[in-house]
């Protein structure tokens, strides 16, 4: 990943970093290894996140069809 620096606006590249591992998902990795997960936890967790997203899809589908 790689962010150019203008005008020695030093701050300015951090945010346009940081916006872009957030949209890649590191932040969220490296939560996720900062400790063992068991494998019964991470199918658990991975179940529960493939139902947010299906829900969260069906929302969307129904709002653009008008129910």
């Amino acid at each position: 990943m790689q962010v150019v620096v203008r005008d020695n606006n030093v701050d300015q590249a951090l945010k346009v970093l940081k916006k872009k591992m957030q949209r890649e998902g590191i932040f969220r990795e490296m939560k996720l290894r900062r400790s063992y997960e068991k494998p019964s936890e991470r199918r658990a967790r991975e179940k529960a996140e493939a139902l947010r997203r299906a829900r969260k899809l069906e929302r969307k589908r129904l709002e653009r069809e008008g129910f």
